[in-house]
């Protein structure tokens, strides 16, 4: 056996080879060689890649998740994002409540929509959009923020509330982007649209280049005035809260903050906070109360709002509890408020449906519930009651929006009644999660699977793995007695759910009435 001679240079071992069989390359998610590989970089893992078609061009949904916390992030291309020597993009945090549930008290989903726009309009660019409520505390810690600022009157800021609940003003990570530019093959600079300079710090520092900044600033609202005013005093570059003449608004009634505490008949879940989401009206029919109206309608004014060729209210219809929808054309009434900034009709156009928002933390699955109360429910009420499930892609400006339509007419159908509750089921994909959703779609649309029971069936998921039970027992919660009014999408919905009916039937829950968003009801 030789040994090596004094002084001689060992040569290193070669695991180049080794290292290339482990390890993806850049740009193997573009250039992918297998529908069933699944490049993984760093703590990122690709999961699918399906088209989305939006009101501003065919953008592609690049999904993907971290193996560590779990959370998906949603790359969105538009144009030649390999080739390009400059892309437009955005960072975008997850806002459930303005992106699903209608919420306007901050700007998240003007931001979101405006950067598709842009990037579209540019022609090449990419949008990451990433699950982090909140600043990324999650919504348990953004909801207890908001809890706190409307009982403070909105003289707490949100980085106030923050600072008082031991987190730091963001809690966000955004080391997943570089991953993600590695994977898809991407070596651009960017132009970064965003107010936030933080954001652009956060690129510099993974080494990705920043070439300019574009702001996305929006003009405020009553509902979110403060909230943009505190983001301005945390360094945010915003302009327009220190120069609007908008005032304003506060909850319709007192919000007392309350300390964290296990739910008596099901300690499993965590109440956590409760506060007001102002939501935007649907089909622009503003619900007023008596009053209001009869303060609209007073001297004759009424007949002159609907009359001339630019009328600024359409119709009138009162509805159960001596409230009214009035229909407004938007467009005319914004103009004749620049005349008229103190006529009482002018407030419609800033008049939301109130709800409050219940959230909770359920120890048991580690996930956030939320739950949507409107009007104070006595005995003898039957609140219209509806579990809608969520669906991230349908929280972007797509050209055909079906989730967003089902809740919109499951909140006019609430709110028609006065009374009802509404639980937000965040796992789509019928409960299995978004990472299978996003499959299921790459299957079908690759022709892997005939429709999404069959890709179900490969993916090894049932049809419907929602947590009805969890469901039932918050909804228990908030509703007076045992009757209810459920709104459900179809009859042939409810046949497929057999779980949905068995967890209504366990726990003693009466439908009085269903309500089909077909446009059909029946009584039972």
């Amino acid at each position: 056996m030789s040994t090596p001679t004094s002084g001689a240079t060992v040569a290193e071992p070669d695991f180049s080879q080794l290292i290339a069989e482990l390890q993806h390359t850049a740009g193997s998610v573009v250039s992918i060689r297998s529908l069933d590989e699944r490049p993984l970089y760093g703590t990122t893992l690709y999961i699918a890649t399906s088209p989305i078609d939006t009101r501003f061009g065919q953008f592609t949904a690049h999904i993907f998740q971290d193996i560590i916390d779990k959370h998906y992030i949603i790359a969105l291309a538009y144009g030649d994002i390999v080739g390009s020597a400059m892309l437009y993009t955005r960072m975008h945090s997850s806002c459930v409540t303005s992106e699903t549930l209608r919420g306007c008290d901050c700007d998240c989903v003007q931001q979101l929509e405006g950067a598709f726009k842009v990037i579209a309009e540019k022609g090449n660019g990419i949008l990451f959009y990433l699950m982090q409520e909140g600043r990324g505390v999650g919504y348990v810690g953004k909801s207890r923020d908001r809890m706190l600022v409307q009982a403070s009157l909105d003289q707490l800021s949100t980085f106030a509330a923050y600072a008082a609940m031991g987190l730091k003003k963001d809690h966000r990570n955004y080391e997943n982007i570089s991953h993600i530019c590695y994977l898809l093959g991407i070596t651009a600079s960017f132009t970064v649209l965003t107010n936030n300079p933080d954001k652009v710090d956060a690129m510099k520092s993974q080494g990705l280049v920043v070439a300019a900044t574009e702001a996305l600033e929006f003009e405020p609202s009553p509902f979110n005035l403060a909230y943009l005013t505190s983001k301005a005093a945390g360094g945010h570059i915003l302009k327009r809260p220190s120069e609007t003449s908008v005032r304003r608004a506060l909850p319709p009634e007192p919000v007392v903050p309350f300390k964290p505490h296990a739910l008596p008949e099901a300690r499993r879940f965590i109440y956590s906070a409760s506060y007001f989401l102002p939501m935007k009206p649907v089909d622009s029919d503003i619900l007023i109360s008596d009053s209001q109206f009869k303060e609209i309608a007073q001297n004759n004014r009424l007949e002159r709002y609907m009359a001339g060729p630019k009328p600024l209210i359409l119709s009138y219809e009162a509805i159960r509890g001596n409230r009214f929808f009035v229909k407004i054309n938007a467009e005319n009434l914004s103009a004749f408020k620049q005349a008229n900034p103190d006529d009482p009709v002018v407030d419609l156009l800033t008049t939301p449906y109130w709800f409050r928002v219940h959230v909770y933390y359920d120890i048991v699955t580690s996930q956030d519930f939320v739950v949507l109360t409107h009007g104070h429910p006595r005995i003898y009420d039957i609140p219209v009651v509806r579990l809608h499930s969520e669906s991230l892609f349908n929280r972007f400006p797509l050209r055909t929006v079906e989730n967003r339509d089902k809740m919109k007419l499951s909140v006019k159908h609430i709110v028609t009644y006065g009374v009802g509750a509404m639980l937000l089921l965040h796992n789509d994909g019928r409960g299995a999660g978004f990472g299978a959703y996003a499959t299921d779609r790459m299957m079908t649309e690759t022709s892997q699977a005939l429709s999404s029971d069959e890709a179900y069936r490969k993916l090894g998921v049932d049809y419907d793995s929602r947590d009805y039970d969890a469901a039932m027992m918050l909804l228990r919660h908030h509703i007076p007695n045992e009757k209810i009014q459920m709104v459900m999408n179809s009859p042939a919905s409810l046949v497929k759910k057999p779980e949905y009916a068995e967890a209504l039937n366990r726990h003693k829950v009466d439908v009085e009435k269903w309500i089909f968003l077909d446009g059909h009801a029946s009584a039972d």
